[in-house]
């Protein structure tokens, strides 16, 4: 084998890899993206971002709501609570027919509304509470059903 030859081998090699090379390269550039394909992704991600953008004013609506419902449930009966008692004490007037009932919400202001039952005569009172604390005269029972109501909270 002459020189000639064995450089003729050798180039004929390089061409044939360079060759490989090459439709490796075509193949690799085929699956870039093109024109084509690159509107399609810029349509997508204009979408998404359109949605993205949507959900952005969803979730700050919906923060408000939430922030405007607790400051409504701040002035919602939160604290309820009744009591049944006798107010005559064992003399068998009544029974437990009478009651206590604190409707008060989250910052302790409502009503106590309480009633003393007889076979007479049923008499019904209300009273205001502003701050757990009421300005009139409490009874034993009216007392102990505004603090199971501010238990309740």
């Amino acid at each position: 084998m002459s020189s000639d030859q064995f450089i003729i081998y050798i180039l004929v090699f390089i061409v044939a890899v360079l060759i490989a090379w090459v439709a490796l390269l075509e193949t690799k550039f085929k699956k870039l993206p093109s024109v084509k394909s690159d509107k399609i992704v810029n349509d997508r991600l204009k979408k998404l971002e359109e949605d993205t953008s949507e959900l952005i004013k969803f979730k700050d609506k919906t923060e408000l709501n939430i922030i405007s419902i607790n400051n409504e449930i701040r002035d919602t009966i939160q604290g309820i609570e009744t009591i049944r008692f006798n107010p005559f004490k064992g003399d068998g007037i009544g029974g437990n027919q009478s009651f206590a009932t604190a409707l008060v919400d989250k910052d302790g202001n409502g009503v106590i509304l309480s009633s003393l039952y007889s076979r007479e005569k049923v008499s019904v009172f209300a009273k205001p509470i502003i701050n757990w604390k009421c300005e009139y005269e409490m009874t034993e029972e009216e007392k102990e059903v505004l603090e199971k109501a501010k238990a309740r909270k």
